[in-house]
């Protein structure tokens, strides 16, 4: 029966994403994706700290993996779209502003 909660909250966590997602105006997307690096950071410093506490269980440990590699794909991936948008608000190079 736990299981089936958590899949309930996961499920509808991800449609209240979505929908929230959806709302969001274009203008405000990069400043969200820094936010959400913050929030990435933080989940792959917990799932490093988790997974060595999963040594019992081969499901845990993949889990844990699983959490660790997309958390840091999504720092990763986020910081570098940040960059770049950054980067399209400087001058050029020689220019004087």
């Amino acid at each position: 029966m736990q299981y089936l909660t958590l899949a309930f909250v996961f499920t509808l966590a991800m449609f209240l994403g979505l929908e929230l997602i959806r709302k969001i105006p274009s203008q405000l997307h990069t400043p969200l994706m820094s936010g959400s690096n913050a929030i990435s950071g933080i989940c792959l410093i917990g799932a490093m700290a988790l997974a060595p506490l999963t040594e019992d269980s081969p499901f845990a440990l993949g889990l844990a993996t699983a959490a660790v590699a997309f958390a840091a794909i999504n720092v990763v991936g986020g910081y570098l779209v940040t960059h770049r948008m950054l980067s399209m608000f400087q001058g050029k190079k020689g220019e004087s502003k």
